[in-house]
Formats: structure tokens, C-alpha cells, sequence
């Protein structure tokens, strides 16, 4: 029914929570297969969005590695969106709130990242999307000094505004219960107009991990849900999802369709956050495509047009689930429902 936003399926549940003791990552080959492959009604995925951390996309690829990236693309008919930058310890990076060394590194690890995010624009393989980053910090690390680390934060993240400029590119920080500052629907709220720069620094909404900001998760202060909150009770949960909304929504510059169960996860390296549901997931929380309009209609109810795409994300499922056609095929169906719903000519 409707051309825009264009649907793009994540690549990094591929890497995001496998090894460690975990089960094995899924090559960026295999995964740009099975979303090229998924097909409902003649409809197909438009592109993907990419983690810029090896094994799929090395932060340091060479000119050759991007073009041979942006050929794999255009066999499969996929074009590149978004992309994470891999600002963390483990990665590379450093805390944003780290010793100036640590902020070097993570800021190096931007840079990088805007670099590729303009190579493949260059190619002309990506027309759209953001570069991701987050805090890279533990809540618990955080809190030991709020006021003094969410400075910090700010004035990396401000750093990291001026060197998307250079590139020609824009930031989104995804908020998620395990990164410290921006683990709360306020704390995020708040760093965002601390920074102030809409015009390079926006958000990145994820339907599973903001379920988890209305629960107040690593933020109890923060809740908006009632206690032992009875999930039937739709009207209260809509309500909490556009409270969170009025104060997210104006920055949000990529959306992420996601379902969860109102419950926490982990696996391999990645610490504990919102679990990714399945789309038909008896045990999903939200109608998907109704809290999905809540973040993607402003309060006139019009389609706010805020980005070109929207992504699926669904980290940390079990490898037999990934690899399995239907799943992606189930994915792509409630993309759909969700741009028919929400989107525009």
C-alpha cells in the first residue's frame, strides 16, 4: 500500500550475543542470504543495516573490502542504511566517560564508522541511515558519579557530533537498559537536550528495549508503568508508550520494530537488555504495529517522516531460529503491516 519507509533487516543478530561460550556467529554472507531470500506477496526487504565489527564488516576495511561489500549488496538487491560503530572496550573503543584515552578511542572508532557510512554513499550503495553509537559504560559504572558522567558522556558525544559533520553523516544513540546515561527514557531524554545538536545527534528507538524504559528497568525511578502491571490492560500500556513518546519522539531519527516480553536477556559478551521476540511470540507484550504507530505518527497523528527506513531487529535468537527461512519471511510480513499502517507514498 504504501513505498516508504524502506524495510531493512539488522545484520548484527548475527554477531550480537554469539561466542563467548555462546553459540557460533552467523557469517554476513549467510545473513544478507536469508534476507534477500524472504519474500511475502512480492514484497522483499530493501536493504540491511550493518555492524561495522569483524567477522562481518571490519572497522578498518580497506577501499577493496567496502567495494566487494557493496557488490555482495547489489547481487541480492540490497541496498546498506544504518551502521553501528563498534565504540566499546571489547571492540576497540572506550567508555565515554573513560580517561581521555578511552574517549580517544571511541571516538576513533566513530570516526571510522562515518568514514565507511560515507564510502558506501560514495558507492551508491547507501542513501539514508545513521551511524549508531551508545555510552559504551555499565549502568552500575555510571551511577557511581551521575552527574559527572553524563558530563562526560555529553562532551564525547559532542565530539562525536563534529566529526560526523566532517563526513556528512548524523549520530543516533540507541537507548538500552545496559548502557549507563542512557539507560532511562529521562536520562536519555535529558542527554539529548544536554548535547543539543538535532541536527547531527538524534535517537534511536528500539520497540523492545523502550518497552523496557516504561518499566523502569536499571531506572525505577524512572517508571511509568504501574507495579505488577496486568498486561491486558491495553489502554494503560498505550498510554505509557506515548508519555515515553512526547519526550523520545522528536529526536528519533532511526526506529527499530522489535517485540519483547517484558523480561531481560543476555548471551556470549552482551550483558543483559531487552529480549527480542519472535513477531508472533504468544508471549510478546505490544501489538506491533499499533506501538509502532505511537512512534512513528506525531501527536497530530501524520506519519512523521523522521527517517527513510525502518529496521527489524532481533538480537540474540537461537541460531536454528535465524537460519530458518519462515523466520524472516514472519519478520518481513509484520514489516509490512507496519509500513502499510504508518507509512507514506
Amino acid at each position: 500500500m504504501h513505498k516508504r519507509p524502506y524495510l531493512h533487516n539488522a545484520m548484527w543478530p548475527g554477531l550480537v550475543g554469539k561466542g563467548a561460550g555462546g553459540e557460533p556467529p552467523i557469517n554476513l554472507d549467510t545473513m544478507l542470504d536469508l534476507t534477500a531470500a524472504a519474500e511475502v506477496n512480492g514484497v522483499r526487504f530493501d536493504g540491511v543495516d550493518l555492524f561495522l565489527a569483524s567477522p562481518h564488516t571490519d572497522i578498518d576495511s580497506s577501499d577493496d573490502d567496502l567495494k566487494r561489500l557493496a557488490d555482495g549488496l547489489a547481487r541480492r538487491n540490497l541496498v546498506a542504511g544504518s551502521v553501528v560503530a563498534p565504540v566499546w572496550p571489547p571492540t576497540g573503543g572506550g567508555s565515554a566517560t573513560g580517561s581521555e584515552e578511552e574517549r580517544g578511542r571511541f571516538l576513533t572508532q566513530v570516526r571510522k564508522a562515518c568514514q565507511i557510512a560515507r564510502k558506501l554513499r560514495d558507492l551508491g550503495f547507501r542513501r539514508y541511515g545513521v551511524v549508531r553509537i551508545d555510552s559504551a559504560v555499565s549502568p552500575a559504572e555510571w551511577a557511581k558519579n551521575p552527574a559527572e558522567n553524563t558530563r562526560k558522556i555529553a562532551d564525547t558525544f559532542t565530539k562525536a557530533c563534529s566529526i560526523a559533520e566532517d563526513h556528512g553523516e548524523r549520530l543516533a544513540a540507541e537507548g538500552e537498559i545496559c548502557w549507563g546515561g542512557i539507560h532511562s527514557w529521562r536520562h536519555m531524554a535529558e542527554l539529548l537536550e544536554t548535547v543539543n545538536q538535532p541536527k547531527t545527534l538524534g535517537f534511536q528507538a528500539d520497540m523492545a528495549h523502550t518497552l523496557l524504559f516504561t518499566l523502569g528497568f536499571n531506572a525505577p525511578e524512572d517508571r511509568i508503568l504501574p507495579e505488577s502491571f496486568d498486561w491486558s490492560n491495553e489502554a494503560t500500556l498505550d498510554d505509557a508508550l506515548r508519555t515515553m513518546c512526547r519526550r523520545l519522539r522528536p529526536w528519533t531519527i532511526d526506529f527499530h520494530v522489535a517485540q519483547n516480553d517484558a523480561t531481560v536477556k543476555g548471551s556470549g559478551s552482551h550483558d543483559k537488555t531487552g529480549r527480542h521476540c519472535l513477531p508472533g511470540d504468544p508471549n510478546g507484550k505490544m501489538d506491533i504495529v499499533k506501538a509502532a504507530g505511537i512512534w512513528m505518527r506525531g501527536e497530530d497523528g501524520s506519519p512523521t517522516r523522521a527517517f527513510e527506513h525502518i529496521c527489524w531487529d532481533g538480537c540474540m535468537f537461537p541460531n536454528e531460529v535465524m537460519m530458518n527461512p519462515q523466520t524472516w519471511r514472519d519478520v518481513l510480513r509484520v514489516m509490512i503491516d507496519v509500513r502499510n499502517a504508518h507509512g507514506w507514498d
